[in-house]
C-alpha cells in the first residue's frame, strides 16, 4: 500500500472518530441543559426560597447537633476516642497497603 493511501485511511479513521466523539458531546451537552432547565423550572415556585431556607437552617441545626454530641462524647469517653481515631487510621493505612500495587514496594 503506498504512503498515500495509508495516510488517507488513516485521516478517514480519524475523522470518524472524531465524528463520533463529538456526537457524544453533543448529546451530553442536550442532556445537561435539559436538566438544567427542569432544576431550574423547579425552583421558580413561590416558596421555593423559603424551603430551601428552611431546609439550609435544618441542615445547619443537625450540623450543630452532631457536633455538641460529640464534643460530649469526647469529653466523657477520651480513650475510646483515641482508640476508635487509631482504629480508624489504622484500618486506612491496612486498606491502603492491600490496595496499593508492587510499584510501590
Amino acid at each position: 500500500m503506498s504512503k498515500q493511501a495509508d495516510i488517507e485511511r488513516r485521516l478517514d479513521d480519524l475523522s470518524t472518530r472524531v465524528r463520533h466523539y463529538t456526537d457524544g458531546v453533543s448529546d451530553t451537552a442536550d442532556n445537561l441543559m435539559t436538566r438544567g432547565r427542569r432544576a431550574v423550572s423547579r425552583l421558580q415556585g413561590a416558596d421555593t426560597g423559603k424551603r430551601i431556607a428552611r431546609a439550609a437552617e435544618d441542615f445547619a441545626d443537625e450540623a450543630n447537633y452532631q457536633y455538641r454530641r460529640l464534643r460530649r462524647h469526647v469529653n466523657r469517653h477520651p480513650v475510646a476516642t483515641a482508640a476508635i481515631v487509631a482504629g480508624t487510621i489504622g484500618a486506612f493505612l491496612l486498606l491502603r497497603r492491600a490496595f496499593s500495587g508492587d510499584d510501590e514496594d
